[in-house]
């Protein structure tokens, strides 16, 4: 029993210490007062502000364009590196390839946006392109870190799958492309989609690395938010945060419905 309540205590305080900032957060965004941390009243005043600021509005819109574009952009690269290293045995240069895909996961962000930097600046140089900083140097500076996350993710799932379903495809007469998109694709794709989403959480998350490879009139929100914060924490911020947290929770629910929808769908099938 005094085990029980130990687990018990220890899980509340888990819980609190990782959920109740982002309760205080929510809850100070509807502040009346500037000062962040002392409440005045309720008012929802600081939402229509962060809608009515331009810059903000155009940071988010910025960082959501990246962010789909990178993520499905390194999800195909990330499906296509994944094949390379799972399917094709250890073809010459496997451990140069792999290392290469896994370098970003360990490599600090501060050297992978200065050596991007200076490949970009050196490109320059060169041939004439890119001809400024700015969203194309930003979207493939998103595109190479995002693609090693989703390859790990996407070739764990093809190591794990029984490559005999797409062996007696091809024996029943289906050519590799077929094979590919109606029995592989479908078994992989939640790795796919996994992949995606955590590829979009990066882009959209990332400051580092934006920083290096960004230019006049490509500013990210975290770039954004960054700047305000060091002249001084604004309820703006809070409310941005606030709508995130909405955003993450509302897709999280409509997952976890479409899965539960597909578990009794499947387990009906099967009475």
């Amino acid at each position: 029993m005094k085990k029980n309540k130990l687990s018990l205590t220890v899980l509340t305080l888990g819980f609190a210490f990782l959920y109740l900032p982002i309760v205080l957060l929510i809850g100070y965004s509807f502040n009346e007062s500037r000062l962040v941390t002392v409440w005045s009243g309720f008012s929802t005043k600081w939402y229509g502000e962060l809608l009515a600021d331009t810059q903000m509005m155009d940071a988010v819109w910025l960082s959501l364009k990246i962010a789909i574009a990178a993520s499905s952009c390194a999800v195909v690269l990330g499906t296509m590196a994944a094949f390379a290293l799972v399917r094709y045995g250890r073809f010459r240069g496997h451990t140069l390839f792999g290392s290469m895909i896994n370098a970003p996961l360990v490599m600090p962000d501060v050297i992978t946006g200065l050596s991007l930097l200076l490949l970009f600046v050196s490109l320059q140089q060169v041939i004439g392109w890119p001809s400024e900083r700015g969203v194309t140097t930003i979207l493939l500076a998103h595109i190479t870190f995002c693609t090693a996350y989703s390859t790990i993710v996407i070739s764990s799932r093809l190591k794990e799958m029984d490559i005999s379903l797409e062996e007696a495809a091809m024996d029943l007469g289906a050519r590799p492309f077929k094979v590919f998109c109606q029995v592989t694709l479908p078994i992989i794709a939640p790795s796919l989609a996994a992949g995606w989403l955590l590829a979009f959480t990066l882009s959209m998350d990332d400051l580092v690395i934006s920083s290096f490879v960004s230019g006049p009139g490509s500013t990210t929100l975290p770039m954004v938010v960054f700047s305000s914060v060091r002249l001084g924490l604004s309820p703006k911020i809070n409310a941005l945060a606030t709508l995130i947290v909405l955003v993450v929770t509302v897709a999280v629910l409509v997952a976890w419905w479409f899965s539960r929808r597909a578990e009794r769908i499947r387990a009906e099938t099967a009475e």
